[in-house]
């Protein structure tokens, strides 16, 4: 397999963002350096901005996305901050996998600010997904805290056995380890859906509370 040239890589960007029907191709600008997206541009959502993020990581050869898109609220897009509080309050309760009453929120200037206490990292993870898609907000500051009822003995063994179930092949080749709940990855995968599969299952693990992602992107790893 050859390397993709930053000019391949551009259109391919492009090309998935035609794919991508939550956001126009039209709302962003891309340019790429040495493998690196940049990602310019406006749209009216959170949530647009984040999946022409999703957009980059899914092509192959990408190594990094930078995302400078900005999120300017028109129209029916845009919500005064006591809107958007309410319909956060309603989101984190009709959210299954989330405990929304150990959740608070904040809004400015529709800037959401979480805080409070969750049992795992997938937990803390999935309340953001469920806020920032959400019609009005311009972004999310995520401080909840991870504290689990029951921790693990050996954590670092619940998360290796999630890897070689996940992912089999990277599993080898990932170093890993665990700190007072915070787990640090080192190693080499073969492009950002190995990645974030990975990353998803450790964030399952009981007793994760934080993971420092040292992970690099290898398509020929």
């Amino acid at each position: 397999m050859m390397h993709k040239t930053d000019e391949e890589l551009k259109n391919a960007v492009l090309a998935e963002l035609r794919w991508e029907n939550r956001v126009k191709e039209t709302e962003v600008g891309v340019t790429v350096d040495k493998g690196v997206v940049t990602l310019t541009g406006a749209v009216n959502s959170y949530g647009k901005k984040l999946a022409a993020q999703e957009a980059a990581h899914r092509v192959t050869g990408v190594l990094d996305v930078a995302n400078d898109i900005k999120v300017k609220p028109i129209g029916i897009s845009e919500r005064d901050d006591s809107d958007i509080a309410k319909a956060v309050r309603h989101a984190l309760e009709w959210d299954v996998w989330v405990h929304d009453q150990n959740i608070h929120s904040s809004v400015s200037d529709g800037w959401v600010t979480l805080d409070g206490q969750v049992e795992t990292l997938a937990e803390k993870n999935d309340a953001e997904r469920a806020v920032n898609k959400l019609v009005g907000v311009r972004g999310v500051t995520n401080y909840l805290v991870v504290t689990p009822k029951a921790t693990s003995a050996d954590v670092k063994d619940l998360i290796q056995g999630a890897l070689e179930r996940r992912a089999d092949h990277e599993a080898n080749r990932i170093e890993v380890t665990v700190r007072d709940g915070v787990v640090t990855l080192k190693g080499k995968v073969r492009n950002y859906g190995e990645k974030r599969a990975i990353l998803g299952a450790i964030s399952h693990s009981p007793g994760v509370k934080s993971v420092k992602d040292h992970l690099m992107i290898s398509p020929f790893a």
